[in-house]
């Protein structure tokens, strides 16, 4: 295959964002529907690892619960994938946001040590519909944003996460310490049926579906158009650095479990009014902060630089890398929550930024009738690489292996992924000039 033209770099201005949101009503739409949704997302997921943390007394607890809510998406990826590019990806979306709502309100049941159990499927069912929201939503960005907007669409959706992060996480432990676990529950549900409502209001065209043949029970387990999409991702060398690139953010999964364990064990905040597990929740909260802070900015600093480059996009996730590394590795050394959470905010400004460029890598280069099933297998092999690196960090913090070892380790360890794409990178661009000559 030819290698494809090189695209021009044209700087992003902060008033591109500004356009977008003006001038797009579906994007504006579902932008909105994310804020709601992911705010409500970081109320919930500060509740629910503390609670496993203070009724079990376990790091393991926490891996567990992070394991359920990411791997289903390794193993419901294939049908996601082909659910989303059969069925009209607005309705898959609608769909998964009402029965998470049911999902979450069912954590009300979870009352004491004894009802813990209930957490580990609840959570596999709301990742289960995870795995169909995810794709559906990255798949129709291209179809509701022009081509000169798609960085910009998934720069500003970065950037809300971040800033939903940092809102989710202060206002989230503060709202659990003081009114308690269920009111964090009942605000998370209706965040879901806010974001179906705003969905339902976009009109696009879908013409995946159009053009689809009708979805039958039994394709559920054919996977014979999984193995299409995989020759179709391993035929186009643009794609498939990308497609990897998340799971190369091995920090993700462990992340989860040392913030809520340094939260707790060595950052708790105490005060008048805050108990124990109010304590760790802000401990975490403040942690969650800086990692936030750090995702918001980095990709907004990184998509100036790139522009609509794919060399610059592809470079911009190395050097993703390598801060992610730089970051985790100091974290182990910090004395104060005030230095550690500086240090997540530089790693994950590093993280967002590769979770950003390799999106718009594979929107870019993705047809439309193959995008649900190439970015179930984005979230897919992500998903995995999480699900494990979580496991494995809770069982050394279970071991007596200190949260701040692990830290470092997991710095280390981002050393890996960068060498190899960097690797990638220069036979990529050795073969390139092979063919120009």
């Amino acid at each position: 295959m030819e290698p494809q033209p090189e695209r021009a770099v044209s700087s992003i201005s902060l008033g591109s964002y500004t356009r977008l949101l003006r001038g797009n009503r579906n994007f504006r739409r579902l932008w909105m529907a994310q804020i709601v949704s992911e705010v409500g997302d970081w109320f919930y997921t500060l509740s629910i690892y503390t609670l496993l943390l203070q009724l079990t007394g376990h790091a393991g607890s926490v891996a567990l619960a992070l394991v359920l809510q990411v791997l289903p998406q390794t193993f419901v990826g294939p049908t996601a994938g082909v659910v989303n590019d059969r069925l009209r990806r607005k309705h898959v979306m609608i769909a998964a946001d009402i029965i998470r709502c049911v999902v979450v309100l069912a954590m009300l049941l979870v009352r004491s040590r004894s009802m813990v159990w209930l957490v580990y499927p609840l959570l596999l069912a709301e990742t289960t519909m995870t795995a169909f929201f995810e794709p559906a939503r990255s798949s129709v960005i291209p179809n509701i944003a022009a081509e000169s907007e798609v960085l910009v669409a998934n720069t500003l959706s970065s950037a809300t996460w971040s800033v939903n992060l940092l809102i989710g996480a202060s206002i989230g432990g503060v709202v659990a310490a003081f009114f308690g676990r269920d009111t964090v529950f009942i605000l998370n549900a209706i965040s879901f049926l806010t974001s179906a409502f705003l969905i339902s209001g976009m009109r696009f065209a879908e013409p995946h579906a159009d053009a689809a043949v009708p979805l039958r029970p039994r394709d559920l387990v054919d996977f014979s158009p999984v193995l299409e999409g995989i020759r179709y991702i391993r035929s186009h060398p643009t794609l498939l650095p990308a497609v990897f690139a998340k799971a190369g953010e091995l920090m993700v999964g462990p992340s989860w479990v040392i913030f809520t364990v340094m939260g707790a064990r060595e950052f708790a905040v105490h005060g008048r009014g805050i108990n124990a597990a109010g304590g760790a929740m802000l401990g975490m909260s403040i942690l969650l902060g800086g990692r936030g802070l750090g995702a918001m900015v980095g990709p907004l600093v990184a998509a100036r630089w790139a522009g609509e480059s794919d060399h610059r996009l592809r470079l911009g996730i190395l050097f993703g890398y390598l801060t992610i590394a730089c970051g985790y590795g100091v974290l182990g050394l910090s004395r104060s929550v005030w230095m550690a959470a500086a240090c997540a905010m530089l790693a994950h400004a590093g993280g967002s930024t590769v979770w950003v460029f390799s999106t718009t890598l594979l929107q870019l280069h993705t047809e439309d009738r193959f995008r649900g099933r190439v970015f179930a297998a984005d979230l897919g092999l992500g998903s995995l690489t999480f699900a494990v690196t979580a496991y494995l960090a809770g069982l050394f913090l279970d071991a007596g292996i200190s949260a701040r070892t692990v830290a470092t380790s997991t710095g280390a360890l981002m050393l890996v992924p960068a060498t190899i794409l960097a690797w990638a990178l220069h036979l990529g661009r050795s073969s390139q000039a092979r063919v120009a000559s």
